[in-house]
């Protein structure tokens, strides 16, 4: 499913990657279905698959690239949920400079992950349904100075 604009967005237990023990583990992203995404997605572009960089901690996201005839592109998947952004650069925080996704994004989508776009990432957090997080991922919110659904989602909380 590709994500088109701003309409509401739920964030889920596991969007900012912080768990508390009560709730048990956090859901995972399939990396396999990601990179087999990946490879698709590079065929489509007339590219080729970058390295694959897996979500260590403190990262809420798995960091890849596909290169192709336009040069570069970013691609973040969250690690608990099926969301893809692209940047243009690799970072260890995402605030902002997310970019609209790619015209071989679709096969992101077509293996089941949201795309999302740079505006929805950009939705400032006033415009999200943030009543799943809890004192201590506003806390984390807040001492970061997070103002956007991009930060919370694609982050390095410590």
């Amino acid at each position: 499913m590709a994500d088109k604009g701003n309409g509401g967005f739920t964030l889920p237990r596991g969007a900012t990657g912080l768990q508390r023990e009560k709730d048990g583990p956090l859901p995972e992203t399939d990396l396999s279905a990601f990179r087999a995404a990946l490879y698709a997605a590079a065929r489509v572009g007339g590219g080729r698959a970058g390295e694959v960089e897996e979500q260590e901690y403190p990262l809420t996201f798995h960091t890849a690239t596909v290169i192709g005839p336009a040069g570069e592109n970013v691609v973040l998947c969250h690690a608990h949920h099926p969301w893809v952004a692209f940047a243009a650069a690799r970072r260890n925080w995402y605030a902002e400079g997310f970019l609209a996704p790619p015209p071989w994004a679709h096969a992101f989508a077509d293996a089941g992950f949201t795309v999302l776009s740079g505006e929805r990432l950009a939705t400032p957090l006033r415009d999200v349904d943030t009543s799943v997080l809890t004192r201590g991922e506003w806390r984390q919110v807040r001492l970061y100075g997070i103002t956007t659904l991009g930060g919370v989602l694609f982050n390095a909380w410590d």
